[in-house]
């Protein structure tokens, strides 16, 4: 969980110093003119406590005189919402014991007072012509559009393949449902590759939040490939956990989602995560769905309805063989309704016997 802490921090900054943003705009006139610069974000107490000397300015900020006061020594103190200059020349004396891994002054000077404040601190490199962004213990450094851009076209790549592999694996649980053949095997490998699907997503929200509007065609790549990925997954979460009422299926994926990759391998691993036993030969243990995704398939079908559906009938095997009359004295289930839902579950499962003669549920074993 503490790692995605830092992604969620990474990716606020980052759309703090995005392309288009004025802020990225001053950054840049000084790193074109080879002058260097220090710049702090916010005028904390904190802050305000290790700045010595240099003059007021409570100016508006605009990109020309950011550029303009950065040919000064010391550093630039700004508001927390980059609307005001508020100092210029300051001199930063922050705790000389806080550890630096820096070699220059600069850059080691906005190390420690970013670990200090909790503040951004940006430092722009006069000899290396990088740009540093440190916001307590986080670092990192902006790289070339032309660079990022090429990662996040072949990140979207990358993503493409796993959407549709995880479509495959999606179909072929649903075949199994409806036979009542599904082995947890099976749903592991969904929420396997569901998870991925999922890195690959935070990969290229870090990407366009560096890009700024230089992303926003490969956001919208992104949000078509991914539109109801994440409910899907709960859905099947739902459906199997065994330890549904002490944990919620978001804080299921949770946990699965701050794993290293290489435990992400292990579909025993998952298996745990829900609830079953770490034995041997597990995975091929049969597991019947508590029927939440197949029932969300059907158009016009209410949550309660389902939730009053799976606590009549358990799973849905059992929904599948009950009858019209069964599913009429159901709780919010009229006459029209029952054949509706009977109607809807035979007209999906037609589709995906479709798509299994398509040849689109080959799965690896």
């Amino acid at each position: 969980m503490k790692e995605e802490k830092i992604e969620d921090r990474l990716l606020k900054v980052l759309r703090i110093v995005a392309p288009g943003t004025p802020l990225r705009e001053g950054l840049e006139n000084i790193l074109r003119a080879k002058s260097g610069g220090l710049v702090v974000l916010g005028d904390s107490p904190e802050v305000m406590e290790i700045t010595e000397g240099g003059f007021t300015i409570n100016a508006e900020f605009n990109p020309a005189n950011l550029y303009e006061l950065a040919k000064m020594d010391g550093a630039i103190i700004l508001s927390g919402d980059v609307r005001r200059i508020l100092a210029a020349n300051t001199q930063l004396v922050p705790n000389q014991n806080i550890p630096s891994s820096e070699t220059g002054i600069r850059h080691r000077t906005a190390e420690r007072v970013a670990k200090q404040t909790d503040t951004l601190v940006i430092a722009i490199s006069q000899r290396r012509e990088v740009i540093t962004l440190y916001k307590g213990a986080l670092k990192y450094v902006l790289r070339d559009l032309g660079v990022i851009l090429t990662k996040a076209n072949q990140a979207v790549q990358t993503l493409e393949k796993y959407r549709s592999v995880l479509e495959r694996v999606l179909v072929n649980l649903s075949i199994l449902e409806f036979e009542d053949t599904a082995s947890l095997f099976d749903v592991t490998k969904v929420i396997q590759r569901l998870e991925m699907v999922l890195r690959v997503v935070k990969e290229i929200e870090k990407y366009t939040s560096e890009l700024g509007q230089e992303g926003r065609l490969i956001t919208m790549q992104m949000e078509e490939l991914v539109v109801d990925v994440k409910d899907e997954g709960l859905l099947v979460i739902h459906d199997y956990a065994t330890t549904i009422g002490e944990k919620t299926p978001a804080d299921i994926l949770g946990i699965i989602g701050s794993w290293p990759a290489e435990d992400l391998l292990d579909l025993s691993l998952i298996a745990r995560a829900l609830g079953y036993p770490g034995s041997a030969g597990i995975l091929e243990q049969h597991v019947a769905p508590r029927g939440y995704r197949i029932l969300e398939k059907i158009p016009r079908l209410p949550l309660p309805v389902i939730d009053n559906l799976v606590k009549t009938f358990s799973n849905l095997n059992n929904i599948l063989d009950a009858s019209i009359e069964e599913l009429d004295e159901v709780e919010g289930i009229g006459e029209v309704r029952a054949r509706s839902i009977k109607e809807g579950l035979n007209r999906y499962h037609d589709q995906l016997l479709q798509e299994r003669h398509g040849g689109k549920n080959i799965i690896d074993r």
